[in-house]
């Protein structure tokens, strides 16, 4: 019994080392194939196009923007929404920096690609806006081949409140027994901006609840302080900056009732050089090469003024006259309403006109052609006021982006004559000097109160030496909200001044825009 037994355990150790070496053939086979397949792909990778006759498929697309900051369509009046051109200038960036960042560039460029009706109609309109209509044509056709009422779904998305119409709770055909549903409402009808407001009048500012329960809330200093240091604080906001003092309306309502109703802050936010009128200039600064004014013809304009100092206190005082005038007379004495509605100019960003316009081109004598060429002409109009009372005008076809950040007197001295034409402001050689000012009664002495206000002119060098340049341009709503009354200016007429001869030639305006005001953040609160 024990040599069958030794002979059966023999067996067993052979099929088991026999299994075990075919199992551990089969693995190394398996893995040898493996590192094949891989060679040959990393083989096929590397041989890029040439390594097979037929170009690989493109499921995505390699382009797309973000939806446009700056909304343009039909009516320009209604659709518009100023620029921002709060990034730094593009020229400034270190070419270095784009190294080891390809990779990350190309994703992102794919992402970004419009693929909906939506996308390309938002592309179509950022391409009008800056002045590229013949991109802009192209991406539009592509969007209403795609969807024909991409229009409608971009008129929801960006102006909803403009085109939903208000739900009707109660028809006008409903039997008299049918109760009107609005007033059923659990919180009352809705009260309006004002009342609305003033409901805020007894409410304190309160500070942020405990994080957890059982552990005390975090301290909140400004609520303990009283209103006077309060109103002192929110003062030496507007003065900085009144834009951020606005901004403080939606941290609580205490302190919306306070921006909303502290007149004394609207009061110095006018009267003050920052940002209200005490900045405006109703007569001439300087001369239109920014040189000083001939003392004598300044002074005979008044006889009883000496000097320059009491020229300007005089000037001065009536400014303030007039504007306390204006304060009753047009608006209701609030201080808040004419900062918004009375015209002045702005000196934390730059005037731009883009203007555009088709001409006919010529067809070609060599084949029949069915139509005619055209070529779209695009170009753009800057202005720039300082609080001096000078002015900087340019005329380019360079986009925006490009032009604005170097928009500055040193860089208009820099390239004075043609020079650097090899630096990135270099497009400032063509720029020209200038003043401006506002219009008052002396202008229009038979205008009513409201029309005499209203106008700005601005002078600036000519094409030639002997040549001088006049524009007069009107502020102009670009937009049903009252706080968007000093981001337009519509021209009035432009006029060319030849002091040799003393004539004026004036220029039509058949294919001039007018100036929409966009702020820039390298400007600071501006010169």
């Amino acid at each position: 019994m024990d040599q069958p037994t030794e002979q059966i355990q023999s067996e067993l150790e052979n099929f088991r080392e026999q299994w075990r070496a075919e199992v551990s053939a089969r693995s190394r086979n398996a893995a040898s194939s493996q590192q094949q397949q891989q060679q040959q792909r990393t083989t096929s990778t590397q041989a890029g196009p040439s390594a097979s006759n037929k170009p690989p498929r493109r499921t995505e697309f390699t382009h797309r923007k973000a939806a446009s900051k700056t909304i343009h369509l039909e009516d320009e009046d209604e659709y518009f929404q100023a620029q921002h051109f709060d990034e730094p200038d593009p020229s400034t960036a270190i070419g270095a920096q784009k190294l080891g960042r390809q990779d990350a560039t190309s994703t992102k460029v794919r992402e970004q690609e419009p693929q909906t009706a939506l996308d390309f109609y938002e592309k179509a309109v950022e391409k009008e806006t800056s002045g590229k209509l013949g991109d802009s044509l192209q991406l539009y056709r592509k969007a209403f081949r795609m969807d024909d009422n991409v229009d409608q779904s971009y008129r929801n998305k960006h102006f909803p409140g403009r085109w939903s119409k208000p739900a009707q709770i109660n028809p006008s055909n409903a039997p008299v027994t049918v109760p009107n549903t609005a007033h059923h409402s659990l919180e009352g009808p809705a009260l309006s901006i004002p009342d609305l407001i003033s409901s805020f009048s007894d409410l304190r500012i309160e500070g942020a609840p405990p994080e957890c329960e059982g552990v005390p809330a975090p301290p909140c200093p400004i609520s303990e302080l009283p209103d006077e240091i309060l109103v002192h604080i929110l003062r030496d906001v507007a003065v900085a900056d009144v834009g951020d003092f606005v901004r403080l309306a939606r941290v609580c309502k205490r302190l919306a009732y306070l921006v909303a109703t502290e007149d004394q802050i609207w009061r110095r936010v006018c009267l003050g050089s920052e940002f209200g009128f005490g900045a405006m200039h109703y007569h001439w600064q300087c001369g239109i090469q920014w040189e000083p004014l001939d003392v004598a013809q300044e002074l005979a304009e008044d006889a009883d003024v000496f000097t320059l100092e009491e020229l300007a206190q005089r000037r001065q005082e009536e400014s303030r006259a007039a504007t306390n005038v204006f304060l009753r007379s047009l608006y209701a004495g609030s201080w808040q309403t004419m900062f918004r509605r009375r015209p002045r100019i702005r000196f934390n960003g730059c005037y731009i006109s883009t203007v555009n316009y088709i001409r006919s081109g010529q067809a070609s004598v060599q084949q029949v052609t069915w139509n005619s060429p055209v070529h779209i002409v695009t170009y753009y109009r800057y202005l720039r006021l300082y609080r001096d009372g000078t002015a900087i005008s340019l005329l380019t076809t360079d986009e925006p982006v490009h032009v604005v950040h170097h928009i500055t007197k040193a860089n208009l001295a820099l390239h004075q004559g043609g020079a650097g034409p090899h630096l990135p402001s270099a497009v400032m050689g063509s720029a020209l000097k200038g003043r401006w000012r506002l219009s008052s009664a002396a202008d229009n002495p038979d205008a009513g109160l409201a029309d005499m206000e209203g106008d700005l002119y601005v002078e600036t060098e000519g094409v030639g030496p002997k040549y001088m340049y006049r524009m007069e341009l009107t502020f102009r709503s670009a937009g049903k909200a009252a706080a968007r009354n000093n981001n337009k200016l519509a021209w009035k007429g432009f006029w060319s001044y030849n002091k040799l001869t003393d004539d004026w030639a004036e220029f039509a305006l058949r294919h001039s825009k007018p100036f929409f005001f966009s702020r820039v953040k390298s400007y600071g609160i501006g010169e």
